[in-house]
């Protein structure tokens, strides 16, 4: 029964993905929205816990209109990444500006580091940006790493939309062994890692302010870049108008073992959160980001 609801959904993929933006964008306004918002309420209370947690600055009329805005992104998110199913590298270039992009592998040339770490966010499109490979020079090869879903088909359907602009993708368990693979071929990787999920009890290890919240990332990050020296920077992501992204390169720390541990943590969370202020309806509000607590995490930790 699975196989064949991926089969049918990878049809339908296809199909819809051939249509112009503009009429994606008229379902996601006249249908999407007004069916997720309206009718079917999807994780309306967790979204609105969320904003009255992290922003009790602001009044209850602002977080509704944020909500609004929330949800209306969503949709535009949902369709375009039926979209991307289809979408050639010559449009998507147009759709996504790079800054920061030569400056990232000029440097890296010139200090001879041969590994860039990249944090990410759930904020903006993040599946457009997986579009970033087809902007480096040959001796350069890009990578992301991800989660592979429950669902083998749907998977494959995002994986085979993630690599189509010459990036690989990592499962997040095989990380250490692919990016060093690509450095025996000659190349000098550059990995994005979206590092904002909730980690599991046995990957918590630090704990830090984060939208008024006492929250726990995934260190990963952190400590492949200190072992290896891995250049770490920080993708900035604006959204200028409807169906169009910025994405800036921020350098953040030549990575090293002297680094006090967490710091670049630390910084990812600061500069995360500086981000989603300025835009909050951007970020994925819908994700259960603070279901594990410090205090839930104490005690399951005193007990080993």
């Amino acid at each position: 029964m699975k196989k064949m609801w991926g089969k049918l959904l990878n049809i339908v993929w296809h199909i819809l993905s051939k249509l112009p933006l503009k009429a994606l964008y008229a379902f996601s306004d006249i249908l999407l929205f007004p069916v997720i918002f309206h009718l079917v309420r999807y994780r309306r209370k967790l979204v609105e816990t969320h904003l009255r947690d992290c922003f009790p600055e602001k009044t209850a009329g602002e977080r509704r209109q944020t909500e609004r805005q929330f949800y209306h992104f969503l949709c535009d998110y949902i369709v375009e990444t039926v979209k991307l199913r289809s979408m050639p590298p010559k449009r998507m270039a147009k759709h996504v500006e790079w800054v920061g992009m030569e400056d990232m592998q000029q440097r890296m040339k010139e200090n001879d580091h041969f590994f860039s770490f990249v944090y990410i966010g759930h904020y903006c499109n993040w599946e457009w940006l997986a579009s970033f490979p087809m902007h480096l020079t040959d001796e350069f090869a890009g990578a992301q790493i991800y989660h592979p879903l429950k669902n083998a088909y749907i998977d494959r359907i995002f994986l085979d939309m993630r690599k189509q602009f010459g990036g690989e993708c990592i499962p997040m368990k095989e990380t250490l062994r692919h990016i060093l693979n690509l450095r025996k071929q000659g190349k000098r990787p550059v990995v994005g890692f979206i590092a904002d999920q909730c980690p599991k009890w046995e990957s918590m290890h630090q704990w830090c302010e984060f939208l008024h919240h006492d929250t726990s990332f995934y260190i990963g990050t952190e400590k492949l870049g200190k072992t290896l020296g891995a250049e770490i920077y920080y993708l900035d992501v604006t959204r200028p108008r409807r169906g169009y992204y910025r994405a800036e390169l921020k350098h953040i720390a030549d990575a090293n073992k002297d680094i006090p541990d967490y710091q670049l943590t630390d910084t990812y969370a600061q500069l995360l959160e500086k981000t989603i202020r300025k835009e909050p309806h951007l970020w994925l509000w819908t994700h259960k980001r603070w279901k594990r607590t410090k205090e839930e995490w104490l005690t399951v930790k005193d007990k080993k």
